[in-house]
């Protein structure tokens, strides 16, 4: 209970101060999707190889997207539209943690194919199912 309203605190925070924590997709006017995406110090260390004194790294770490929507290419849209964001707010490289579509877990974090389409590639791994990924413009 109090771990979960903690989060939610400093989420809220985070709004407050303006930083940036992600996109929404909507359709008719109804919140259907979601993907964060932020600068990555924004977020507590995502792989152990981390280098934090680089600078312009944003992380995309999940996406959600409802069961009766999968498979429609919501995920797509909403991993496009993370990226261009993250240019645009300044980025100089995107990094991702995806898995293998196979992988019984962090499946929320999406799929390395997906991520190879875009022109990512691989610069390690996260634990044992989690492919580090970066793109640079």
């Amino acid at each position: 209970h109090i771990e979960n309203h903690e989060k939610k605190r400093m989420m809220m925070a985070l709004i407050d101060e303006g930083t940036p924590i992600g996109i929404v997709a909507e359709l008719d006017g109804r919140m259907v999707g979601w993907c964060s995406v932020a600068p990555r110090e924004t977020y507590r260390r995502l792989s152990k190889q981390q280098d934090d004194s680089e600078t312009g790294v944003w992380s995309i770490v999940c996406f959600y997207v409802p069961r009766v929507l999968r498979g429609g290419g919501l995920a797509s849209v909403l991993l496009d539209a993370a990226i261009e964001h993250a240019f645009a707010k300044g980025a100089r490289t995107v990094e991702a943690y995806p898995v293998d579509e196979a992988a019984p877990s962090y499946r929320f974090m999406g799929f390395r194919d997906s991520f190879v389409a875009r022109g990512f590639h691989e610069v390690g791994t996260a634990g044992t199912r989690r492919h580090v990924m970066r793109l640079t413009r």
